[in-house]
């Protein structure tokens, strides 16, 4: 019980802080790169660009990308949230306006953020470079996700972690399946 209490102090302190010192011009890039990203919009579209552009590397990079982010999604959006339920960051903690934006669903895990990571963890494996220029707006995603007060930290950290593994099973799933199929 006193590990629960010292994370939610945590969480309120970081989410306090990460909302108090955004400064206004940066959480607004931070937002238009969290819409960007909204339904799955920007990794949809840097798969389409790969895809197009990058040969057949580009295209193997682009499918897992999508793989693990599709993973990712149905496990912290269609599983995890309906068993959390947990509630959103207070109102309060948040001095500006975008904590009126945020949706009613569950606050945990992050899904913006499992999704983030899941295509950028897939599409590095593949084609490192990619997976470089992906890192920097998934990066911009889960800061954006607590400054806004959409989530607690803990929520991003445990999206995150959903998204290393969804990333992980897409690219090695598959031959360890073939490995122990009889």
């Amino acid at each position: 019980m006193e590990l629960l209490m010292e994370l939610h102090e945590m969480d309120r302190v970081l989410t306090q802080q990460a909302a108090a010192r955004v400064p206004k011009r940066v959480g607004r890039v931070l937002s238009a790169v969290e819409e960007a990203a909204e339904n799955t919009k920007l990794w949809c579209a840097a798969a389409a660009v790969m895809a197009t552009g990058g040969g057949r590397r580009g295209r193997r990079a682009a499918a897992t990308g999508l793989v693990a982010l599709g993973v990712a999604q149905v496990v912290s959006n269609g599983l995890c949230k309906r068993l959390a339920d947990r509630p959103r960051p207070p109102k309060e903690w948040i001095p500006h306006d975008e904590v009126e934006d945020r949706p009613d669903s569950s606050s945990f895990p992050s899904g913006h953020t499992a999704a983030a990571v899941a295509f950028t963890a897939a599409v590095a494996a593949v084609w490192p470079t990619a997976g470089m220029v992906c890192a920097v707006p998934a990066a911009m995603v889960t800061v954006e996700r607590v400054q806004s007060g959409a989530h607690y930290p803990s929520d991003v950290a445990a999206g995150a972690g959903i998204g290393l593994i969804s990333a992980l099973f897409v690219r090695h799933g598959p031959r360890l399946l073939l490995r122990h199929k009889v």
